[in-house]
């Protein structure tokens, strides 16, 4: 018998809690309604699905899939994040790949990590899978005199349109999952 629970593999078998059985009824449901995304989705799935306030009343549906699937996801991620988006009123989604974190390794060592497993690098990849329809095209760092810190990221203007509401969820997803101050701009043209 083929259900919706067959669209989400959680680790170590552990049991999805409502909202992500929610969140992979909707997949499921997409797949056998959505002709053009039928064939894409039929051997999609995800690992796990959360819930972010954003501002006021916003809320916004963070995704997470597996790492391998991540270039399927690509290909459909406008079509799956719009149709989604309806599903769920009112509420932005955002599809991140799930990657993992390796601590360095103890002095002494033989074994060496990968780039592609540091902090430095997953906090990287995580913002572009973010903003995903639009591309990074700058990012500034600022220091304040108190030491804080904040990231102005510069995303590509030919995507103004579909991701300029959005500035907000970005920004709140991104400090969710990784704790740091991000804000989202458009580059101004110059004349």
């Amino acid at each position: 018998m083929y259900t919706s629970r067959k669209k989400i593999h959680k680790d170590k078998d552990a049991e999805p809690t409502e909202f992500e059985e929610s969140v992979a009824q909707a997949v499921f449901d997409l797949e056998n309604t959505n002709q053009e995304l039928k064939s894409d989705l039929k051997d999609l799935y995800i690992n796990s699905a959360a819930q972010i306030d954003v501002s006021g009343n916003r809320k916004a549906i963070v995704v997470h899939v597996p790492y391998r699937l991540r270039k399927a996801y690509r290909k459909i991620h406008t079509k799956l994040v719009r149709e989604l988006e309806k599903k769920f009123s009112g509420k932005d989604v955002v599809l991140i790949a799930t990657r993992r974190i390796v601590r360095p390794q103890k002095k002494g060592s033989a074994a060496q990590r990968p780039r592609s497993r540091t902090l430095t690098a997953v906090h990287e990849a995580m913002l572009e899978d973010i903003v995903l329809p639009a591309e990074i095209v700058g990012k500034r760092i600022r220091y304040r005199i108190d030491g804080s810190k904040i990231m102005k990221v510069f995303l590509d203007p030919k995507e103004r349109n579909n991701s300029e509401y959005k500035l907000d969820t970005f920004s709140a997803v991104y400090r969710k999952l990784s704790g740091k101050d991000v804000v989202f701009e458009f580059p101004v043209a110059e004349a």
